[in-house]
């Protein structure tokens, strides 16, 4: 009998978290955080809002960039620096634009995430250890210095000997680091510095843009900032990363009620997007924000189910691959639970609802696609979508689409249609499918043909691909050779690596 009391107590306070945790309630906590980061936003509105992929994405409507750096990055005695998230772009915008903010946020417990006390400190002080070394070694001493001041006017040699004399190398961690944790970390850096000089990363460029060295600023509910002190960032002796954590940090739970809904508070409500979001993205979210805060917590779940269904019934229409959302029930979550309708037919109304060719219920739809060429390799990578406005462009397509047809290309030889699916739906797919992609690749790239390779994002499927094919059939100075070096090398994991980076170089 205690047993089972026991368990119904158990199963009683999971009830009331699963409750506290509903999607109404974290869509509300984001939508209340978001004034927060739009208040700082507001302070320096010269300087671009950066989201943190993924939980940063949730807290403002629009992001000029995203960036990816993770907690686990910055873990106690996890600490590194990540070659396959090197971020450059992120540096390029600071550099380009004197600053940026950068917009993250945490469970409750923390004022801010790991990625923001260690990861991005550490990551920007390696960045400016590797342009203070780039500098010092454009100068060199002696003769080189004397060729580099024949090539180089006075006024851009006096600049590179001052910024390479005060660039501040400096590890800058938030005070509530220990000092035993930097040292540690200290120690380190130099290794992470070598990581990247030689990863292949474009230095060069990256110290051409960075005049200043870059340096972390955190701000989060809990600080203090006078509105009639607030520094101009230019005035600043670096380039500020002001790093914003979206939500609050007290440790209590939090009951709030306005506009007649009681509903609880949760910090950080935009982490683990796939327990909660039925499938609702920061997109939908914002673009429906209004009608999903006003329906309250008793409608809110049809709400979502319903505008997540109509978007995928509107890209469907239109050839894109949309997987209907279905949702599970795990022990191991807090959140999930089955969408409950009220209408059982509503997926099958939806599906009979025609939209607009011009509706604006699709984010994804209209955004502009591009293509990315490879350097000089006459290969490129794009979404599958843009393929239909890139045929006067490209002479053939390989197409790793798990769900798309073929395309109006003269002949059938001009394309091949491989349906790569992801690791999580078959680890083996990729694998099996690479011999035909470079086969395909290597007879139209031998006949002087310009190669696309595409998916249904353009990423993961497609950027993996064209990996294969640069290594297996480019030298190492991206020149075209049917795959001869190939054969007499030894390829390890870092030349994968410095190849992939080499490439995201030249894409960009």
């Amino acid at each position: 009998m205690a047993a089972e009391e026991r368990m119904s107590v158990y199963r009683a306070s999971r009830s009331i978290k699963r409750m506290d945790n509903s999607v109404y309630n974290a869509l509300r906590s984001i939508y209340e955080d978001s004034t927060f980061v739009a208040e700082i936003a507001g302070l320096w509105p010269s300087l671009p809002l950066v989201a943190n992929l993924r939980c940063g994405l949730w807290y403002a409507p629009r992001f000029e960039a995203t960036c990816y750096f993770k907690s686990t990055d910055g873990h106690t005695n996890n600490w590194c620096f990540s070659t396959s998230r090197l971020n450059l772009h992120l540096a390029q915008l600071a550099g380009q634009r004197a600053g940026c903010l950068i917009v993250d946020s945490t469970r409750k417990g923390k004022r801010f995430p790991d990625s923001m006390s260690k990861t991005i400190p550490i990551w920007a002080c390696v960045l400016n250890r590797t342009i203070k070394n780039y500098l010092q070694r454009m100068l060199g001493d002696s003769d080189q210095d004397q060729e580099l001041e024949s090539n180089i006017s006075s006024n851009e040699t006096a600049d590179m000997r001052l910024k390479s004399a005060d660039w501040d190398c400096s590890l800058h961690l938030p005070i509530w680091v220990s000092n035993s944790e930097k040292a540690i970390i200290e120690t380190r850096l130099q290794e992470w510095t070598m990581l990247l000089e030689a990863c292949g990363a474009d230095i060069s460029s990256l110290a051409s843009n960075l005049r200043k060295p870059l340096r972390p600023l955190w701000i989060s509910q809990k600080t203090l900032i006078w509105l009639n002190e607030i520094p101009d960032h230019d005035s600043w002796e670096f380039i500020p990363l002001i790093l914003v954590s979206a939500s609050a940090s007290d440790g209590i739970s939090q009951s709030r009620t306005s506009s007649g809904f009681s509903w609880h508070y949760i910090p950080g409500a935009g982490d683990d997007e796939e327990s909660w979001a039925r499938g609702l993205s920061p997109d939908l979210f914002w673009k429906h924000a209004f009608e999903l805060i006003d329906a309250g917590p008793e409608l809110c779940n049809r709400q979502v189910a319903e505008i997540v269904e109509k978007e995928r019934v509107y890209l469907a229409q239109r050839g894109k691959y949309s997987p209907q959302v279905t949702l599970k029930t795990g022990k191991s979550s807090t959140i999930n639970h089955p969408i409950s309708l009220e209408e059982p037919n509503i997926v099958s109304e939806l599906m009979e609802t025609e939209f607009p060719i011009n509706s604006m219920s699709s984010i994804s739809s209209c955004k502009e696609h591009t293509i990315f060429w490879l350097g000089s390799t006459k290969v490129a990578v794009s979404t599958t979508s843009h393929v239909f406005n890139a045929s006067d462009d490209v002479d053939c397509v390989l197409n790793c689409d798990s769900n798309s047809g073929s395309f109006s290309f003269p002949s059938a030889s001009s394309q091949l249609h491989l349906p790569i699916v992801t690791s999580k739906v078959d680890r083996f797919s990729l694998i099996r499918n690479l011999p035909s992609a470079i086969d395909f690749a290597k007879l139209n790239l031998s006949r002087g043909r310009k190669l696309l390779v595409c998916c249904h994002n353009g990423e993961d499927i497609s950027v993996c691909v064209c990996l294969a094919i640069l290594m297996s059939l480019f030298d190492e100075k991206g020149s075209f050779d049917g795959g001869n070096s190939f054969m007499h090398a030894a390829i390890t994991k870092w030349d994968m690596r410095r190849r992939e980076q080499e490439s995201a170089n030249d894409a960009t």
